[in-house]
């Protein structure tokens, strides 16, 4: 029986496997890196041991400082969660030599799935179809697109999409440095690239007894960088046939390797109905929620269970109903999905009544340039899935985050979006959509949002208003702002006793106004907005759209003037590779150099043909937002 637990790992999943360790009576025992310090997972954890350092290398990837923490803390079990170690058979053997309880399959099936490429030839002997690789010696025109993957990772790290072979080089080069960094393996593979095929996966549990379930199919092909954005089960469009090929295939795979415990089979589900074996995943997936919605187990207690040598029923049991699962990102989709980091202000996001939210930050959590920017994941079940779609959109709608900029508006239209509603998914969704789903900002909108941002800063210097009208004419009150596009707003108002007189708003009135929320009526509809203040910063909520202004001083101050072709770090990150030097003649869109940050590489490219004048990054040098990298000189210049 197991007695205490260490997660060896953060954020989100360690607080979700503490959370059934509580229900469960079992002690709990988290880590954590310096940057998380102060993180909700280690607070409600029932004991917890510092691993020095910041960078996953230092810390969460060090199996002998973990599995020390484990004997320190008096553990007697360790879960690995998912990512970091969850997949290396060298972690699962130390774990035991140690005396400990791993809770995952044995170090052997982790190792026998832990390449792609064996993985392939396991599956292929044992009757599940494979998509055939490509020797990138003898690739041709006829076999584009390409998809180049790394061989022993995923997420997104390590792979690359070529669809002209003058790129296939450089794809290999960039994906194998990538893989590298991630993983510790530069091993890459090309296989065909399904423009539009669709991503579905079938979780299973299996026991030490021989028992195997395959626990329904999980549609997961919306998808941005090749990471998972919105997951569901079931999945939509499969009839029963289908359904059960893949369950079948799924146990297969399991069986060929004597599989223990929770793990997924992933599958490429081809437009014309084939099925090919992607990879399996020996842990824990981010998405299990959806699947614990629609059977009403709870995973990670089975897992617990099968560790301890418990059998599982003969019969899995029997989906009811629709889940959707939509991750929430740091991030900004149109700007190339590039991560955000700094302060969360306000975290707030409805729950209960069909609605869960598995999350790794609260208010006041600082998202670190370390750690991948996902913020929470937000699971909606209902009847069905039309049911289910429209109670995940209005919750996310409803959600109010301030501090840093995320994919929520993105998430809710394509939960809107009618191709969605009809089923229609494949992994280009995002990028055939992306017109519907980045659309620009309403500028609309924003000189009433500044308004309510005006009133509401009157209101908190004043006290409520309207009360403070003059008899006499006055001058109108002037306030400032800027949009997240630079855009400079001026308003200009007047409380009189008529009531409200706002310049560019002759229609509005007033009908509330506090420092936290202002009532405005147009057009004989009342609206209510909120206002938060975190600095410069305003924040303004609507149901259904949020907007930030940044407060100016009421005169214009001098402005920095920028280098004509500067290039300015557009994130806080690591530079890993220089792709020109000082004297070179570059041209637009060219890479100049390679940013590391979140897990991620994100290219800094030169914005217009000319010569590279100068240039301040060097190799391993980290770098924060707005640092000057390079200079362009344009050529016209």
């Amino acid at each position: 029986m197991i007695s205490s637990l260490l997660v060896a790992n953060r954020g989100e999943i360690a607080r979700r496997i503490f959370r059934t360790c509580r229900d469960l009576g079992i002690a709990t025992v988290a880590v954590y890196s310096d940057p998380d310090a102060d993180a909700p997972h280690v607070r409600e954890a029932d004991s917890a041991v510092r691993l020095p350092g910041a960078a996953p290398g230092d810390t969460y990837l060090r199996a002998d400082l973990l599995v020390a923490a484990a004997l320190a803390a008096g553990a007697d079990a360790v879960h690995p969660g998912y990512g970091f170690l969850s997949e290396d058979p060298a972690f699962a053997r130390a774990v035991q030599a140690a005396g400990l309880t791993w809770i995952g399959p044995s170090a052997e099936a982790i190792a026998a799935m832990g390449s792609k490429t064996a993985a392939k030839r396991l599956m292929a002997a044992a009757g599940v179809a494979v998509l055939e690789p490509v020797d990138p010696a003898a690739a041709t025109e006829a076999d584009l697109p390409l998809l180049v993957k790394a061989a022993a990772g995923g997420g997104g790290r390590g792979m690359r999409i070529v669809n002209q072979l003058g790129d296939l080089t450089d794809q290999l080069t960039m994906a194998q440095a990538e893989a590298a960094a991630a993983f510790g393996s530069g091993e890459v593979f090309l296989e065909p690239y399904l423009p539009t095929g669709r991503h579905v996966e079938v979780q299973l549990l299996a026991d030490t007894h021989g028992t195997v379930w395959a626990l329904g199919e999980r549609d997961c092909s919306l998808q941005r960088r090749h990471q998972k954005v919105i997951e569901e089960t079931p999945a939509p469009g499969l009839d029963a046939e289908l359904r059960a090929e893949l369950a079948e295939a799924a146990t297969a795979a399991a069986r060929a390797i004597g599989y223990t415990g929770a793990g997924t089979a992933e599958f490429l589900l081809a437009p014309d109905g084939r099925f090919f074996f992607l990879e399996m995943n020996t842990r824990l997936q981010v998405e299990h929620p959806v699947t614990e919605a629609v059977t009403g187990v709870d995973l990670v207690a089975l897992q617990l269970a099968v560790a301890e040598g418990e059998p599982l029923p003969e019969r899995a049991p029997e989906p009811h109903g629709h889940a959707i699962e939509a991750r929430l990102y740091a991030e900004d989709p149109a700007a190339g999905w590039q991560p955000q980091s700094g302060t969360l202000h306000r975290f707030d996001l409805p729950a209960g009544d069909g609605l869960r939210v598995d999350s790794g930050v609260v208010d006041g959590s600082t998202v670190s340039i370390h750690y991948d920017p996902m913020l929470a994941k937000v699971i909606a079940w209902a009847p069905t899935r039309a049911a289910a779609a429209r109670k995940l959109s209005g919750a996310l709608a409803r959600a109010r985050i301030h501090g840093l900029g995320t994919n929520r508006d993105l998430l809710v239209r394509a939960l809107r979006h009618p191709a969605f509603i009809a089923g229609r998914v494949d992994t280009a969704f995002l990028a055939e959509h992306a017109a519907d789903l980045l659309p620009a900002t309403d500028k609309g909108a924003l000189p009433l949002a500044a308004l309510a941002a005006a009133l509401a800063d009157a209101a908190g210097r004043r006290g409520a208003l309207p009360g403070g009208w003059r008899n006499l004419p006055s001058q109108p009150q002037v306030k400032r702002y800027r949009t997240a596009e630079g855009e400079e707003l001026t308003v200009r108002y007047r409380i009189t006793r008529a009531g409200l007189q706002a310049e560019d708003h002759p229609g509005v009135r007033l009908l509330a106004a506090a420092p936290d929320r202002v009532v405005l009526e147009l057009d004989g509809i009342s609206r209510t907005i909120e206002v938060a203040v975190h600095g410069t910063e305003v924040h303004l909520d609507t149901p259904g759209r949020s907007l930030v202004l940044t407060a100016l001083p009421r005169f214009s101050e001098p402005v920095d003037q920028q280098l004509p072709g500067a290039l300015l770090a557009p994130m806080p990150g690591t530079v890993i590779r220089l792709g020109a030097a000082v004297g070179e003649q570059v041209t637009a869109g060219q890479p100049l150099l390679w940013l590391e940050a979140m897990k991620m590489e994100h290219q800094v490219v030169a914005p217009v043909d000319g010569l590279l004048t100068e240039l301040r990054a060097a190799r391993g040098q980290q770098v924060e937002p707005g640092a000057l990298l390079a200079v362009v000189a344009p050529a016209e210049s």
